[in-house]
C-alpha cells in the first residue's frame, strides 16, 4: 500500500467544479489582485476566526513580518520565540533588524513553556525609566512575543497573555499551522487561534488545513488602527490608488483567485478539521501501547492536527523502514534554530534548549489529512509498530 504524506487530489476533487467556476469569473472580470474577491473572504476569515478584521497578504512570513512592523518591531529590538519551528517566524523579524531570543519548549505539547518565558522576562530583563522592557545585559528592548501554535496545537497562551501584560510586551501569535484550534481562558471562553494576541499570523500555503492553490497569508487583529497599518504596508502604503501616506510599504497583496479559492475551502473547514480530529483518534487506537509519544490535547485546548507527530528512537532507520512499506513520512522540525548555521551568530551552544533538541532528534510525522481511510491508518501504525527497536 503507498500512503502519502499529504494528499490534495481528494480536497480538490469536491470543490473542481466550485473552482473552475471560480477561475472562469476571474478571467471574465479581470478580477485578479485585491477588490471584492478579497473583501468577501477577509470578511469571512475574520468571522470564521472570530476577530474584527482579518487582512489579506501575499503568504504566511508576510504576514508574521507585517504584523511585527504593524506593532514597532524594528532594528536593534528582540523578539521572543521558541526554537522549534519553521525559519520563517524568525525571518520574519531578522529582516526588520530585530534579534532572535528563544525560551524551550514544554517536552509534551511542543509548544513555548510560559513558565521559561516568565524566568526569562523577570530575570533577564527589567522596565526602564518610561516603562519600556528591556534586557538587562543588551540593553535591547524586548519588541513582541511570538508564541507558536505548533502542528495545530494552541499554545498555553493564558499565562503567556498574563506575563506580556505584565511587562508591556505585546503577542503576535504564529497561527500558521492552526486553521480553526481553540483554547479556553480561564473564565470558561473559548477563543479561536488567531484571536487572542494583539495579532496573528495564518499561512495558506496549500498543504495547511486551510490551504490556498499557491502562497497565500493573513493577518488577523480585533485592533482597527492595526488592521489599517497592514492595508497600508502589503500595498505599497497606498490608501488610494497612487496616493502613498506612509513610505515603507511593500508588495504583499493577497491574488483574488487565490482568496476566491479560500473563501470556498472556508466552507468545509469545519468539517475537515474534523475529519483529522477522527483520523488522529484512529492513530491514538492503533497506536495504543506501542510506547511511543503520541500527541495530546490538553484540557481547554483543540487541536486541530495539521501534523500528527510521534516521537521514535532510532528515528532514520524507522523513517527508512516506513519509506520501503510505502509510508512517506516528515520531520517538523529536524533542527531547532538555535543550531542553525544561519544563526551561529548568536553563540548559543547545545543544551541551551533541551527539551526543543530532544525533539528535534525524535519527532517524526505520520500521514495526516481529512481523507484519509482508517484501513490507511491501521497500515501506517503495524508498519510503524513493525519497525520500531
Amino acid at each position: 500500500m503507498h500512503v502519502p504524506f499529504v494528499d490534495l487530489r481528494a480536497q480538490h476533487a469536491e470543490l473542481r467544479a466550485a473552482i473552475e467556476q471560480a477561475f472562469a469569473r476571474a478571467l471574465d472580470e479581470s478580477d485578479f489582485v485585491g477588490g471584492p474577491t478579497v473583501a468577501a473572504f477577509e470578511e469571512a476569515f475574520a468571522r470564521f476566526c472570530g476577530v474584527r478584521a482579518a487582512v489579506g497578504v501575499a503568504s504566511g512570513t508576510d504576514a508574521l513580518e507585517l504584523a511585527l512592523r504593524a506593532v514597532g518591531v524594528g532594528p536593534g529590538d528582540v523578539v521572543v520565540t521558541v526554537p522549534n519551528t519553521f525559519i520563517a517566524t524568525v525571518e520574519a523579524f531578522h529582516q526588520l533588524g530585530a534579534q532572535p531570543r528563544f525560551v524551550d519548549i514544554d517536552p509534551v505539547t511542543y509548544t513555548m513553556d510560559p513558565e521559561l518565558l516568565r524566568a526569562y522576562l523577570a530575570e533577564r530583563c527589567t522596565r526602564d525609566g518610561v516603562g519600556v522592557t528591556r534586557e538587562r545585559d543588551t540593553g535591547l528592548r524586548v519588541a513582541a512575543i511570538i508564541p507558536v501554535h505548533l502542528y495545530g496545537l494552541p499554545a498555553d497562551m493564558a499565562p503567556i497573555l498574563e506575563v506580556a501584560a505584565e511587562h508591556d510586551v505585546p503577542v503576535i501569535e504564529d497561527a500558521c499551522q492552526a486553521h480553526g484550534a481553540a483554547y479556553r481562558l480561564p473564565d470558561g471562553r473559548w477563543l479561536a487561534a488567531g484571536s487572542m494576541g494583539r495579532a496573528a499570523a495564518f499561512s495558506f500555503y496549500p498543504g495547511k488545513n486551510l490551504g490556498a492553490l499557491g502562497e497565500a497569508g493573513a493577518v488577523t487583529t480585533d485592533d482597527p488602527a492595526l488592521a489599517e497599518r497592514v492595508r497600508l504596508l502589503r500595498d505599497h502604503g497606498q490608501r488610494e490608488r497612487y496616493v502613498h501616506v506612509i513610505p515603507d510599504g511593500v508588495n504583499a497583496r493577497l491574488d483574488a483567485i487565490q482568496a476566491a479559492v479560500l473563501r470556498l475551502k472556508l466552507e468545509r473547514l469545519a468539517d475537515w478539521n474534523e475529519r483529522r480530529r477522527r483520523v488522529a483518534a484512529w492513530y491514538a487506537e492503533e497506536l495504543a501501547g506501542s510506547g511511543l509519544h503520541l500527541p495530546v490535547e490538553p484540557e481547554g485546548r483543540r487541536h486541530v492536527y495539521h501534523l500528527y507527530v510521534v516521537r521514535v528512537p532510532r528515528r532514520e532507520r524507522v523513517r527508512t523502514a516506513l519509506a520501503e512499506r510505502g509510508v512517506q513520512t516528515g520531520l517538523h522540525y529536524p533542527i531547532p534554530l538555535h543550531r542553525q548555521p544561519a544563526f551561529a551568530y548568536l553563540e548559543v551552544g547545545e543544551g541551551a534548549y533541551p527539551e526543543a533538541e530532544r525533539a528535534a532528534a525524535e519527532v517524526l510525522s505520520l500521514p495526516m489529512y481529512p481523507h484519509l481511510t482508517r484501513e490507511q491508518v491501521a497500515y501506517v501504525a503495524d508498519v510503524l509498530r513493525r519497525a520500531l527497536p
